[in-house]
């Protein structure tokens, strides 16, 4: 059954990253008069990934502050990671500066090859298109300085829903926006936790993007 609306992850689905978190940390902090190793900031940004629990906030209530000091917690670990002389507090609120104003813009970003194609053919098609990604405020900007934005009738983000991708609250937020039932609808994304996963404990079918056997476009065939 072709499904009448189509949820979407964004990042590692819709578009990626233009250059590795490591170069972009180290090209900021280089800035500022602080030198750490672009590969060491890597290694250090997946640990800390992995060691900072997402935000979750009480139900029915989101954060005043948009995530943004989750982020920023994210980027000191990150660097207190890679390197014995973390920069001092100071330093280090203007590096977090710089580095949240820049990934806010389409220019830190690039989409997949098959994205663009893929969104045209399904809205020929009558399906309704939505976001529904663990982000804040700032993926609509980055979504309509990508020329994409169009394409979606609502942009969900973990910030304003107050949880993120498995939540059930991310679900019920993308189906209370479309109107629909679960089983009308199909959730795209590329993390089997957050997407594959949490999806199908909303009884909401999925296809888990996993490039380069399953890129975005093979969703078409699927459909078929």
């Amino acid at each position: 059954m072709i499904p009448k609306a189509i949820f979407f992850d964004a990042v590692g689905t819709l578009f990626h990253l233009r250059e590795p978190v490591g170069k972009t940390y180290a090209d900021i902090a280089a800035e500022h008069g602080v030198t750490v190793d672009a590969e060491a900031l890597n290694k250090g940004f997946r640990a800390a990934w992995k060691s900072l629990s997402v935000p979750v906030h009480a139900e029915g209530t989101v954060p005043e502050d948009d995530d943004r000091s989750w982020w920023e917690e994210l980027v000191r670990r990150t660097f207190q990671n890679a390197s014995s002389t973390a920069p001092e507090m100071n330093r280090m609120t203007l590096i977090f500066d710089d580095l949240y104003e820049h990934y806010a813009y389409a220019a830190a970003w690039q989409l997949f090859e098959d994205t663009v194609p893929t969104l045209e053919q399904l809205r020929s098609n009558g399906c309704r298109l939505l976001v529904l990604s663990n982000f804040d405020k700032r993926l609509r900007n980055i979504l309509e300085g990508l020329e994409i934005g169009h394409f979606f009738d609502s942009v969900i983000v973990s910030s304003e829903v107050g949880a993120w991708k498995p939540d059930p609250r991310m679900f019920r937020a993308a189906l209370q926006a479309c109107g629909l039932t679960p089983e009308e609808c199909l959730h795209v994304g590329d993390d089997v936790r957050c997407d594959e996963e949490g999806a199908k404990a909303m009884g909401i079918p999925s296809l888990l993007v996993k490039r380069p056997e399953v890129p975005l476009n093979a969703l078409l065939s699927a459909m078929d």
